[in-house]
């Protein structure tokens, strides 16, 4: 079995600015910079087959170069506390376009259809222990955050190993954009 996802990598400059925003909340389990990333579909554990299939549908995307630009900060929320806190990314037609032909290819190849709705981020820190108050200090610290936006000419396919700390993960394959 292997552990799948489909996501925008972002450039190191990005990253940079990300890492920049981390620090200031005890309990906060911040994502290290080199894993951040914009998720089109997380697939999850799949046999190495399948993951063979899912190859293939990818690679037949076509979709256009683009421009991705972040902007402001998010959370999700469970049972009325802050899960997680993240950069948002600001909608695009071409971004939301590429999101659902990614969908579509995965459903195709026999995947389940993603239940929940795309909501472009990226993740900078697991906050289920961090105080409410320190949170809420940090989102409206950085509400204004917004990056240059940065030339996107490919997706990746990338797997996912589960660690103590973080996860790993590991580009497996890029898809050019047109």
């Amino acid at each position: 079995m292997i552990r799948l996802f489909v996501a925008l990598a972002l450039p190191d400059e990005v990253k940079a600015q990300l890492a920049a925003l981390a620090g200031g909340i005890p309990g906060a389990r911040w994502v290290p910079p080199e894993n951040y990333h914009l998720t089109l579909r997380f697939i999850g554990e799949i046999e190495s087959w399948q993951a063979e299939e899912v190859d293939a549908a990818l690679a037949a995307i076509r979709a256009p170069r683009f421009e991705l630009a972040l902007a402001g900060i998010g959370t999700f929320e469970k049972g009325g506390r802050i899960q997680s806190i993240h950069i948002t990314a600001e909608r695009s037609e071409a971004l939301t376009r590429l999101q659902s032909k990614v969908e579509t290819a995965l459903q195709r190849v026999g995947l389940e259809p993603e239940r929940r709705r795309f909501a472009p981020h990226v993740t900078l820190a697991r906050t289920d222990k961090a105080e409410t108050h320190k949170l809420i200090g940090f989102i409206h610290a950085h509400s204004l955050f917004r990056s240059p936006p940065v030339p996107i000419d490919n997706f990746v396919l990338f797997s996912s190993y589960l660690g103590k700390e973080a996860a790993h993960y590991v580009p497996e394959v890029e898809y050019e954009l047109s």
